[in-house]
Order: structure tokens, then sequence, then C-alpha cells
């Protein structure tokens, strides 16, 4: 899939901007959001469905409060969010409410999405306001949160919430406007119109030096590398006038990253890969592990032990009998009954559970690294 290909294609699409592309003249940048609000409803002229991961509020709640410099401690940066959150919501409410668009507050944490329930809440909410004609503008809760303050700048939060919807299109707004052989200020730096191999790309990716971000380059990439893995092409593209409309109607604007050629997982298989926290660990023996990466469903004969205390429908790691973790899985046996029956066939599974047999782990509910 190419670039032409890949934006041709895209019906829904996850938009991140980053604390510096809000920032201009130590003011927030309104006419960059302006701009932003009129390409959005270009875009929305056409059938996209756009989402927009917006940091900010640090910036914003310095700005708000008047301060000199961005804070420092943990617990600082997070009150000065609290009062930046809202200022920056404001703002975007303002401008795009004169372009007649309605927006839509979604604010997530990374922690919060490893709660399965909690993933599918968020993934409900976003869809619903998309079909009412509402632009999600989701952001870290940055008030509660640790992760995305320190690093990452929502760089993995953008991504994961591509994959969380189902994007066709990743687009990360950069002031670096793309992945660059040298930094970018360097006469002899070139500028990689694409990508097929991130891992080879991030040679050339450096984290921020910048006054509000956060990530840096290689955040970036390294987020790209979540989407690109459920084939979710990437646009790393540079903040300049209608840059969306440029990236949209296929100009080289950018990086492009292209997707891996992998097989699409389900919505639960990505959450189990990318997100979910293992409770426990189930250590199998080598034909299970074969039948795993088969394809296959987990049953207690292949289990040779358990370790850790869990429930039914909590998360294990799946372990090799060298100690390597080989997948993830949704258990329907507690910890305790497995233990009971780990090396037991169907029938003696029966007999001492008293209960129909199932599997220890079904296909539908696991992911095989």
């Amino acid at each position: 899939m190419d670039r032409k290909q890949a934006v041709k294609n895209t019906k829904r699409a996850v938009i991140k901007i980053g604390s510096q592309l809000l920032e201009k003249n130590g003011q927030i940048d309104t006419d960059f959001v302006k701009n932003l609000s009129s390409n959005i409803k270009h875009l929305q002229s056409r059938g996209i469905e756009p989402v927009i991961v917006s940091s900010g509020a640090v910036l914003a709640g310095v700005k708000k409060l008047g301060l000199k410099k961005k804070p420092t401690s943990i617990t600082e940066k997070q009150a000065v969010a609290s009062v930046g959150q809202a200022y920056l919501m404001q703002i975007y409410d303002q401008i795009f409410s004169e372009n007649g668009q309605i927006i839509g507050q979604i604010l997530l944490t990374i922690e919060g999405l490893r709660e399965r329930k909690r993933y599918v809440l968020a993934q409900n909410t976003i869809n619903k306001l998309i079909e009412m004609g509402v632009i999600p503008i989701v952001n870290e809760n940055d008030t509660i949160a640790v992760d995305e303050i320190v690093f990452g700048d929502n760089d993995f939060l953008a991504a994961h919430v591509s994959v969380l919807i189902g994007a066709d299109l990743l687009v990360i707004l950069s002031t670096a406007g793309g992945v660059y052989t040298k930094s970018p200020e360097e006469e002899d730096s070139q500028l990689i119109l694409e990508i097929k191999e991130i891992d080879k790309a991030l040679q050339y990716a450096k984290a921020s030096t910048s006054k509000f971000g956060t990530g840096g380059m290689r955040s970036k990439l390294e987020a790209a590398k979540i989407a690109v893995s459920h084939q979710i092409p990437v646009v790393i593209a540079p903040k300049e006038k209608d840059i969306l409309l440029k990236i949209f109607d296929g100009e080289l604007a950018g990086t492009f990253i292209h997707p891996q050629k992998e097989r699409k997982l389900t919505k639960k298989k990505s959450w189990l890969k990318l997100l979910s926290a293992p409770k426990g660990r189930i250590i199998v023996d080598k034909g299970a592990e074969k039948a795993l990466k088969e394809g296959k469903s987990l049953l207690p004969a292949g289990i040779i032990d358990v370790e850790g205390i869990f429930s039914k429908n909590d998360v294990v790691a799946i372990v090799s009998e060298e100690g390597q973790i080989i997948g993830k899985g949704i258990v329907n046996y507690s910890s305790k009954e497995l233990k009971k029956v780990k090396r037991k066939k169907s029938s003696e599974v029966e007999r001492i559970l008293n209960k129909k047999f199932t599997e220890a782990i079904h296909t539908d509910n696991l992911v095989v690294f």
C-alpha cells in the first residue's frame, strides 16, 4: 500500500497534535487551531471521520497561570495540567464552534486501557461520538497519569487510540516535519519520504530537547510501530498551513510509514497483546507450545505449572519450558483450579472439578508472540 492509496482508502483518521505545535510566540497558536478546524471540516465533507489526540494541557496551564517556565516535578505538572486542560478545551470548543463543529472531550490513561472493561467502554464512547457527528478530542488525563507526562507526549496514546477505534490512518503532526537522515537543522540532512522498516529508521531518531514536548522523533517511531503492526499506516508531517489537506490529497508531505503485512488481529487480541497486564503465569510443555503457535487452544494437559493467584477471565502470561514468554491469554479457570488439573486429560478435568470440560485458554482469547 503506497501513500496515495492509503489516504484514498481512509475513512477514519486519528490526528495527533503535539505540545510544540500549539505554542507560538509564548502563547497558544490559535491560528493553527483555526486552520486545523478548517482542514478537518473539509475532510468531513469527504466522508472522513476525524479523531484528534491533543497534547498541550501542561503548556496551556503554564500560559493560563502566567508561569515563566514549565514545572519540573510530577505533582506540579499534574496541578498545572488540571488548569490547562480546561483552558485548552475552551480554545478548541470556541474555534471549532465558530466553524459549526461540535467537539467532545475524552480523557484516557494507558493504565486505564489495560483493564478490558474500560478499554471497551472507551471504544464504545468514541464510536458513539463519531456516530453523533462529534469530533472526539482525546488527551492523556495528566492530572492523574504519570507515563505520558514524563515520556511520549501522547504519541503512544495516539497509536493505541488508532488501534482502539480501527483507524485507517494515523497522522502525527510534528515540528520536525518528518524523519530526517540527520538533525533537520543540518545542511546535508534529507527528509525520508517513506519507511518500510521502522527499526532501521530508529537510528536517525533522537529524544526531544524542546521546551514543552516530551517525546521527540524516537517516541513517534516507537508509537508508529504499534500502529503499523495493526496494518494502520502512519504519516509524520510538519506544522504548516493546510497540512491535512495536502496529506489527504496524496502530496509528498512528511514521512509515510508503511503498514506491516501481518495478519490483522481482532480488537480483543490487540488489547491482549498491547495493553493487558497478566496476573499470573502458565508454564506449558513443548507440545502445547507447538499447538499454540499453530493457532490451537491451550488444554490443561499441556500445562506444566501455574504461578500466581488469578481468577477465571483474568489475563495470564503463557511461558515456555525455557522461561520465555510466548503469549498472553484470558483463562477459563482460576489458578487454584488449574493447579488441580494441570497435566490432566479432559475426562479427568471434569471428574476433579465436577464441571463440564473447557479449554484452559480458548484460541479466540489468546495471542502468541
